[in-house]
């Protein structure tokens, strides 16, 4: 194995603030010499934290592992509103609570604020904010946003679907103006916190950005494995790229079978697996794909069909040739 080939796999990177996801996938493709690379699940420049960046092969597996649920903290501030939805943006609406607000809101352990974030858990669709990586006509929302195209992205911007497992409201603290709370929130891909921030601030009356946002988990991975940039340049610099790891991670959320010398054979010639074949699934409820696995590598990954009511494994991706 040459040094390039050793370098397939994820760098769970902790992105700093102000950076892009983009100029992290630089980072990695210059530290690494390595020109496939790219990064699941983009933050926001102002936000940091947990961002897998995919190596070399391991980019094969990227589709399978973009539906991942997501964690994050986020801070919020109440007492204004900006027209990004975060600390960056132009500040658009004021209302920060005068001392008989916040002494009410004090004694009342923020009960309002708490049944905010509580309704907010019970959303099944969200708008994307106009300041957003969402793609509109080949161009990203934020940049027509800055661009002055509102009525596009009124017309192109639409609700879609959004899980929210839970919301746990970490702290709520009084400030010299207004107050900030702190949050955490388990959730869906395509969920955005700021936006959860923000209907808080209008069901509220107080208005609220986010002020911190910090991913801490994507699926399998998790923050206390991460590096940052600088750690990273240092660590290869050194030969060491313990910082890589197996892309067999990511894919642990999909079952696996072990296949023979002769199925393996087929499969790299794209053909189909008959199910009789595979042992350990006789009997069994068809997941819906497989990691095909020879010899404790992966080869492809299988889906279920039929064919005149004879069911088997079609090669849904082969990784082997």
């Amino acid at each position: 194995m040459n040094d390039k080939e050793s370098h397939n796999g994820i760098i769970l990177l902790d992105k700093g603030i102000g950076l892009t996801s983009m100029s992290c996938d630089v980072a990695v493709r210059k530290t690494l010499s390595m020109r496939k690379v790219g990064h699941l699940g983009t933050l926001d420049p102002f936000a940091t934290g947990l961002l897998p960046i995919f190596v070399g092969d391991a980019l094969k597996i990227l589709r399978y592992c973009e539906d991942y649920d997501k964690r994050y903290v986020c801070t919020a501030r109440f007492g204004m509103a900006t027209d990004t939805l975060d600390k960056d943006g132009e500040v658009i609406f004021e209302n920060y609570p005068d001392e008989d607000t916040m002494a009410k809101l004090i004694e009342t352990d923020f009960r309002s604020v708490r049944e905010a974030f509580a309704e907010e858990e019970k959303i099944t669709e969200q708008m994307p904010p106009k300041y957003s990586a969402k793609k509109i006509n080949g161009r990203k929302a934020y940049e027509l946003a800055r661009a002055g195209k509102d009525d596009l992205l009124e017309e192109s911007l639409k609700p879609h679907h959004v899980k929210i497992h839970s919301i746990d409201i970490v702290s709520i603290t009084p400030q010299d103006k207004g107050f900030d709370v702190e949050f955490a929130v388990w959730c869906s891909k395509g969920t955005y916190i700021r936006t959860i921030a923000d209907e808080v601030g209008r069901k509220t009356g107080f208005g609220a950005t986010a002020v911190s946002l910090r991913r801490i988990t994507e699926g399998p991975f998790d923050i206390s494995s991460a590096v940052t940039e600088d750690r990273m340049k240092e660590m290869a610099n050194s030969g060491d790229f313990s910082f890589i790891i197996s892309s067999d991670k990511a894919l642990e959320h999909i079952p696996s079978i072990d296949v023979d010398g002769r199925t393996a054979d087929d499969i790299s010639h794209g053909r189909r697996v008959p199910l009789p074949r595979i042992k350990s699934l006789t009997g069994s409820a068809l997941a819906d794909r497989y990691r095909a696995l020879y010899a404790g590598k992966l080869i492809a990954m299988l889906v279920p069909a039929e064919d005149c009511g004879t069911k088997y494994l079609k090669c849904e991706r082969v990784f082997i040739s």
